[in-house]
């Protein structure tokens, strides 16, 4: 089948839905197509994170994170309310449980107030048991702003409205080849199907490296996929935590560290650790590694760089994912009273992890542009939070091309 649009947008996850519903809200004359390689929308990153509402407070003030984080929970806190999607202002505590930490702690909420948050509080181990009666650390700083969102329900409203507008949103495309001209940008599915547009718009997430690549752009970084796997505390344990509950985050890390976090479906989620999975879907219990992403990565130089700077961290998260003694210890410098038998295995996520090509983990948004395309080379959390924000970012920058 033949197709033609003024915009396509490679990805049907947060914030390729986003970015193709901010170009309908600014021009609505447009004709936009999402493509989407899976059976539905956001079957991977997009629907498989544990769902926080981020506020904005870890993030350097001026960072582009900082800005979409704060004005991205705003937009979406909006949408939710316009669309009768589930969301709370739950709140949350960092907590520090060693002095080590403090300093790191207040610095966190030195970022926030940076970042145009209110109400920060820093409390003692007494204050923090107002907020979380199991809790246990040296210091907390409370974040109000902090929540939890269904986040697939609001990327199948999104899909819903553009449809309802007239727009596409075209599942199981598996982009296969993209050829450039001077005027277009021709997709070709895996099944022969077609796909002309004049701009492009590669949201991609886990496969965004690849799609550059496919539209003739090298990327400056590669992705390399870690896996997130969870727990969630047994029924009769949930108690044990009241809302959000998280460590001090490691700066030497993009990663949060395991924490807990009371999902809108009122179930205690705990985790994520992160390891290296062998391929782009290698989500825990749902099939196998992949070959190609395990041989590609095998050949990246990225690859080894990061191994020999992070080797023991990394072993140290692999032993732990096969432990649920060391999950559970970890997870009781937070909560004390969890123990292994509290814990059941939940769900994994794969984080899209970019890496630069001397090995550094890229942790800030990385969005490159050319005059046709707009790339999201790197979309770490918050993206979620943060998808309406991004989207009007890009749309931005397609439009200013269209003028």
């Amino acid at each position: 089948m033949d197709d033609t649009c003024d915009v396509v947008v490679v990805g049907g996850g947060l914030i390729g839905l986003a970015t193709a519903f901010m170009l309908a809200e600014r021009s609505p004359d447009l004709t936009i197509t999402v493509l989407e390689a899976e059976s539905g929308v956001a079957r991977h990153q997009s629907g498989r994170n544990s769902g926080v509402l981020h506020s904005g407070v870890y993030y350097e003030p001026g960072t582009l994170k900082a800005a979409l984080c704060v004005d991205g929970a705003r937009r979406m806190v909006a949408f939710c309310v316009e669309n009768g999607i589930a969301m709370e202002r739950t709140g949350k505590v960092i907590v520090a449980t060693a002095e080590s930490e403090l300093d790191a702690l207040r610095s966190l909420q030195e970022r926030g107030r940076g970042n145009g948050l209110k109400d920060l509080e820093l409390v003692d181990e007494r204050g923090l048991r107002e907020f979380e009666p199991n809790a246990s650390g040296m210091m907390a700083l409370v974040v109000p702003q902090a929540g939890i969102v269904d986040f697939a329900g609001v990327a199948e409203k999104l899909a819903e409205i553009l449809r309802s507008r007239g727009h596409h949103v075209r599942t199981g495309f598996q982009v296969a080849s993209i050829g450039a001209t001077s005027s277009d940008f021709n997709v070709t599915s895996r099944n022969g199907d077609r796909l002309s547009a004049r701009h492009l718009a590669n949201c991609a997430g886990l496969q965004s490296d690849r799609v550059a690549t496919m539209a003739g752009v090298e990327p400056p970084i590669r992705i390399l996929p870690f896996r997130g796997e969870y727990y969630v505390l047994a029924p009769e344990r949930a108690h044990l935590v009241r809302n959000l509950v998280y460590p001090v985050p490691d700066p030497r890390f993009p990663f949060l560290g395991v924490h807990f976090t009371r999902r809108i479906d009122n179930t205690v989620e705990v985790g994520p650790n992160a390891v290296l999975a062998l391929g782009r879907h290698h989500y825990r219990g749902e099939g196998g590694a992949n070959l190609r992403d395990a041989a590609e990565m095998v050949r990246s130089r990225e690859l080894w760089t990061l191994a020999r700077r992070y080797w023991r961290t990394g072993s140290q998260e692999a032993v732990r994912s096969r432990s649920r003694r060391l999950y559970a210890s970890s997870a009781r410098r937070l909560i004390p009273e969890v123990k292994a038998a509290d814990l059941r295995r939940g769900g994994s996520g794969i984080r899209a992890q970019a890496v630069a090509r001397d090995g550094t983990l890229v942790d800030d948004f990385v969005i490159e542009a050319t005059d046709r395309a707009v790339h999201v080379l790197n979309a770490p959390s918050p993206a979620a939070t943060a998808c309406l924000a991004i989207g009007e970012r890009i749309a931005d920058r397609i439009l200013r091309t269209l003028i």
